[in-house]
């Protein structure tokens, strides 16, 4: 039981490091690397929490194809140092409030909840493998996993059809 709090706020500082640093970095080289650091901590926090097929999808997809897709796309453009642009006035004393509204709610959370916290039930047998997703995904849920699937294919030629160039005839 320490042991998993040891690690859960050793990761938690680490996710929480992470962001602050993605936030902060001028080089968008740099906040993409800080962006995957985070990524590869919420799939350690899937492990912890017995979620090893969710875990595996977070690395694969987040981590591993839409960070190299913007990694990509970063080095491609000549983009990595960000611009200094102009901030609206009213951007800077607004994210400080909601900043302050978020923390004031955490904390009143954390004083003011009822009763104490509870260990979480175990989770069923075959609770997150692929074989039961799987199972799930292509029984109970086939009808939206293809109608997802039909409507990514539109995104894909909408983005080709997009991005074509059209040819000068004569």
């Amino acid at each position: 039981m320490v042991v998993n709090l040891i690690v859960f706020f050793g990761l938690a500082l680490v996710a929480v490091a992470s962001a602050v640093g993605l936030l902060l970095s001028k080089n968008a080289v740099y906040a993409a690397l800080n962006l995957i650091l985070n990524f590869v901590t919420v799939a350690i926090f899937y492990v912890l929490l017995a979620a090893p097929f969710i875990a595996l999808l977070q690395i694969t997809v987040y981590a591993g194809a839409i960070m190299i897709l913007f990694l990509f796309v970063i080095m491609l453009l000549g983009a990595e140092r960000l611009s200094t642009g102009s901030v609206l006035p009213w951007q800077r004393p607004t994210a400080f409030a909601l900043g302050a509204i978020l923390l004031l709610e955490a904390v009143y959370i954390i004083i003011f909840r009822s009763g104490p916290a509870t260990e979480a039930a175990a989770a069923a047998a075959g609770f997150g493998t692929p074989a039961t997703i799987g199972e799930l995904l292509f029984n109970t849920y086939l009808l939206p996993f293809e109608v997802i699937s039909i409507l990514l294919l539109a995104a894909m030629v909408g983005a080709i059809v997009l991005t074509k160039k059209r040819k000068q005839i004569g």
